[in-house]
């Protein structure tokens, strides 16, 4: 497994240690713990490139996050250097999405459009708020970029093959 590899998910982010027993707090993307409590292999990859393969012996929700538990990992000073690093899970120990659901490395990349067939950029970034995910789009002839949120009445069709995105902007959307 490496971390370019296209059939990997990223499905959170180490934020903590908690404990001395080498446990460790994840923000999940999804919140699906069902996912990690069955998953086996994964990799933790950190912004420098480096990667690590492990195994999941536990996962667990505490106060709203998750604790994992890494095989051969059982104290604190074997896993404090894994905060801030990406937990990914190859694609086939994840469910498939529901319709109209995305994995976020799928939606990433893909050309933006609007309905009327301008064409806005590159999806670039998905940020969460709480009350929606709002996607950053990235026009690299203009330099523009564009905050659209991710709701059913912007976002018109997803086509994964194509590699593109249509939206039906809101009134004013596209002019801040």
């Amino acid at each position: 497994m490496t971390s370019t590899d296209s059939n990997l998910i990223a499905v959170g982010r180490i934020i903590g240690t908690h404990g001395i027993r080498g446990q460790l707090r994840l923000h999940s993307y999804s919140g699906n713990l069902e996912s990690l409590k069955t998953a086996e292999q994964a990799l933790l990859t950190g912004s420098d490139g480096n990667c690590c393969a492990v195994m999941i012996k536990n996962a667990a929700l505490h106060s709203g996050k998750i604790l994992l538990t890494l095989d051969g990992y059982d104290n604190i000073n074997l896993v404090s250097h894994l905060i801030g690093t990406e937990l990914l899970l190859p694609r086939t120990q994840l469910p498939e999405p529901a319709v109209d659901e995305y994995y976020w490395q799928d939606l990433i990349g893909l050309i933006v459009v609007t309905d009327s067939g301008e064409e806005l950029g590159t999806l670039t970034d998905i940020m969460e708020t709480g009350a929606n995910d709002v996607y950053l789009v990235h026009n690299h002839q203009t330099g523009r970029e564009y905050l659209l949120p991710a709701i059913a009445s912007v976002i018109s069709n997803v086509d994964l093959q194509a590699r593109q995105m249509i939206i039906t902007p809101l009134e004013g959307l596209l002019d801040l």
